[in-house]
C-alpha cells in the first residue's frame, strides 16, 4: 500500500503541474475519427512505402495502456472500444508545448491524438503524432499482473479495473449482449409480444423463493421486491394477449454462490393454447438458435466438457434421472422409508419431517443434477412441488412440468399452467399453511390472481429461462458472477 501510494502521490504532482501549465486534466468533447481496429483493418496491409506515399490523417481517442520514453521520443499504445493501436510522440512534431505534456502522461491517462500513419522498422502500424490532447487524467495505476491476484473478489469489486486490463472479460459482456438481443429475435419472429410487470409488488407470487422487503411512504404498505414476474404475465393472458414475454430482473433473498446472485435475469414466455410439450420444442429451437449465432456452433465446451444442443434432447422423470444417474433402486423410491435411507446413504441431508415428494426432490438435486451434462428435460414433478403448474390427466398427483438441466445446472422451468380458480385457490391455501409452519420460501396467499382466473385463461405454456446462466453456457464461465457486471459482494472492509 505504500508504494501504491507513493505511486498515487507522483501522479497527483503531475496534476498540479498540468494545471500550473494551463492544461485542464480533464478534458471536454473529443472527436476522434477513427478506431484503431478500423485502422488496423484498412491499412494493415499497407507496406512503409505505400503509407509514406499516402500520408494517410488518422486520429483516435483512448486510455494509455503502455508507455515507453526514451529522451525526445516515446511509444505508447491507445486502447480505445475496439482494440489497441501504437503511437509515435517526437519532439521536432509535437512542438515545446506538446512534449512537455507528453512527458506528464501516465498509463491508465485518457488521451486523444491526431497525426499520420506509418511502419516503425519494427514493421508496426503506428501513428506519428502531430497533436496530443489530455483528456482524462489518471490518478491510479493499474494493476501490472492482474490475472496474477489471487483475490478474485477484487476483480469483481472493481470491474471497471477487470474490463481495462482483461480484454476476455469485455467479450464476455459483449457476449450478453449478442446472446439477449437474439432470445429477443427469435421470440418477437415467433409473435411474441414483450411487455413490463411491477419490479415492486404487494405479494411476492410466481416462484418458491424468499421475498426482499420494502416499505412506500406515501401509500403506508410494504412492498417486495418480485422474485418472479409469472403472475402478472399469466394476467394478461386473461386479458387477452395471447404470447407475451418478459427479460426482467428478479430479487431473492437467499444464499450467493457460483450459480446464485441475489438480483438476476430471467426470460420468462407465455403461450395460450400450448401446453409444456410445446416448449420443449421451442426451447429447443430457442437455445439452438442463439448457440448457433453467437457462438457458431450446436456443439461447445464448457468447463472441459464437450456438449451437444443438437435437437432433440432427452426426456426423462426425476425418479428415473435418479435410477440412471445416481444408481437407485426404483423399489428406493416408492416409499418414505426408502427413500430416506437412499438419501442417509448418499450423505443427502433432510429436514425433520420431509414428505416423500420432497426427499425424492433433496435426493435429485444432491445426486443427480451434476450429472446432467448434456441438455435433458426432467419431467414427473409432483403437485406438492409446482403449486402453479396444471394436473396430469392420467396421474393427478402429478404435474405436466419440465425443468431443462444443461451442464449440471437447472437452466428452464417450464409447464402447462395452472387456470382452474378453485384448485389454484386450494393450493395457495396449502402454501399458505406452510408459511404458518415457517416456511418463508412457500408461495403467498393471492386473492386478486385467482379472481383473474376466474375470469376465464385459455389453456397456457409458461417458461422460466435463466439468461445468466445462458450467458455461463455460451462463454464457457464458471460462475454467475463472470457474466454480470457488478455482482453482489460482501460489504468492502
Amino acid at each position: 500500500m505504500k508504494e501504491e501510494n507513493e505511486l498515487i502521490q507522483a501522479r497527483r504532482k503531475k496534476l498540479d503541474e498540468l494545471r500550473a501549465l494551463g492544461i485542464n486534466p480533464y478534458g471536454k468533447r473529443y472527436e476522434a475519427r477513427d478506431k484503431a481496429a478500423a485502422l488496423h483493418a484498412g491499412y494493415g496491409g499497407h507496406d512503409k512505402d505505400a503509407l509514406e506515399a499516402d500520408r494517410i490523417a488518422c486520429g483516435v481517442a483512448g486510455r494509455v495502456t503502455a508507455l515507453r520514453s526514451f529522451g525526445k521520443a516515446a511509444f505508447a499504445q491507445v486502447q480505445d472500444s475496439t482494440g489497441r493501436i501504437q503511437v509515435y510522440l517526437k519532439k521536432n512534431v509535437l512542438g515545446e508545448g506538446q512534449f512537455r505534456l507528453m512527458k506528464l502522461l501516465d498509463i491508465g491517462d485518457h488521451i486523444g491524438v491526431q497525426g499520420r500513419l506509418f511502419r516503425t522498422r519494427t514493421d508496426e502500424l503506428t501513428i506519428e503524432v502531430e497533436r496530443l490532447t489530455l483528456l482524462s487524467k489518471s490518478l491510479r495505476p493499474l494493476p501490472e499482473k492482474w490475472h496474477g491476484l489471487t483475490d478474485v473478489e477484487t476483480r469483481y469489486r472493481q470491474r471497471y479495473v477487470d474490463l481495462i486490463v482483461n480484454p476476455e472479460v469485455k467479450q464476455t459482456f459483449v457476449k450478453r449482449t449478442r446472446i439477449i438481443k437474439a432470445v429477443r429475435a427469435f421470440l418477437d419472429d415467433m409473435g411474441f409480444l414483450e411487455v413490463e410487470t411491477p419490479m415492486m409488488q404487494p405479494i411476492p407470487g410466481g416462484a418458491t423463493a424468499r421475498p426482499f422487503i420494502t416499505h412506500h411512504n406515501a401509500l403506508d404498505m410494504d412492498l417486495y421486491l418480485r422474485i418472479a414476474p409469472e403472475l402478472y404475465l399469466k394476467r394478461l393472458i386473461v386479458g387477452g394477449f395471447e404470447r407475451v414475454y418478459e427479460l426482467n430482473r428478479n430479487f431473492r433473498n437467499e444464499g450467493i454462490s457460483i450459480k446464485h446472485n441475489p438480483e438476476f435475469s430471467m426470460l420468462e414466455f407465455y403461450m395460450a393454447y400450448a401446453d409444456f410439450n410445446d416448449l420443449m420444442t421451442l426451447t429447443e429451437n430457442l437455445i439452438g438458435t442463439v448457440a448457433e449465432q453467437v457462438v457458431g456452433s450446436l456443439k461447445l465446451g464448457y468447463q472441459g466438457d464437450e456438449i451437444d444442443l443438437t435437437p432433440p434432447w432427452p426426456r426423462m422423470s426425476m425418479e428415473q434421472a435418479i435410477v440412471d444417474k445416481a444408481g437407485a433402486d426404483p423399489e428406493d423410491l416408492k416409499d418414505i422409508g426408502g427413500a430416506v435411507r437412499f438419501a442417509e446413504a448418499h450423505d443427502v441431508p433432510l429436514a425433520p419431517d420431509m414428505s416423500l415428494a420432497k426427499v425424492i426432490n433433496e435426493i435429485f438435486e444432491k445426486t443427480t443434477e451434476a450429472r446432467l451434462t448434456d441438455p435433458t428435460f426432467i419431467t414427473g414433478y409432483p403437485v406438492e412441488l409446482s403449486p402453479l403448474s396444471r394436473r396430469n390427466d392420467e396421474d393427478p398427483e402429478m404435474v405436466d412440468r419440465f425443468e431443462l438441466f444443461i451442464a449440471g445446472r437447472e437452466t428452464a422451468n417450464a409447464f402447462s399452467e395452472l387456470n382452474d380458480p378453485q384448485d389454484q385457490m386450494s393450493r395457495f391455501r396449502l402454501q399458505a399453511a406452510e408459511r404458518e409452519k415457517g416456511d418463508q420460501e412457500a408461495q403467498f396467499m393471492d386473492e386478486d390472481y385467482v379472481r383473474a382466473l376466474e375470469y376465464g385463461m385459455p389453456p397456457t405454456a409458461g417458461e422460466g429461462i435463466g439468461i445468466d446462466r445462458l450467458v455461463m453456457l455460451l462463454t464457457d464461465s464458471a460462475s454467475i458472477r463472470d457474466v454480470i457486471l457488478f455482482p453482489q459482494l460482501r460489504r468492502e472492509r
